[in-house]
């Protein structure tokens, strides 16, 4: 009887983060739009901006996808890719500030939350490959 209540603590916290985490890569994305809707009217500011926005969308997207992925490795494969999209939008977030078309203060906050949710879904899967 004990385990099988273990066995459901488990799963509901699982699924509590699961849901948590699905509501912080959407509002990551919300934010990238946000940020977008920033920046300067250049042409290069809107090319980066694009490539910035694309990659931050797909990140929740892509973990929404996994969270409804048919197997281990379609979970596995949807998760890497939104690892790869994750360090994608802080590649973009760092040329947009290193090449001054937006002030690093106003994306810090931004940066920090990509770099934690790329831990966490580094961290997922590393655990899932082993």
């Amino acid at each position: 009887m004990n385990e099988i209540v273990n066995i459901e603590v488990t799963e509901n916290s699982k699924s509590e983060f699961v849901e948590k985490f699905k509501k912080r890569t959407k509002e990551f994305s919300l934010r990238a739009i946000t940020i977008y809707r920033q920046l300067k009217k250049s042409e290069e500011s809107q090319i980066i901006g694009k490539q910035f926005l694309r990659s931050a969308l797909s990140v929740g997207v892509n973990y929404r996808a996994a969270c409804r992925a048919r197997s281990k490795a379609e979970f596995f494969s949807k998760l890497s890719i939104t690892v790869e999209e994750t360090d994608e939008v802080i590649f973009w977030i760092e040329i947009l500030v290193e090449s001054e078309i937006i002030n690093e203060q106003s994306v810090s906050n931004f940066k920090n939350e990509g770099i934690e949710i790329l831990k966490v879904l580094s961290k997922a899967r590393k655990t899932l490959k082993q």
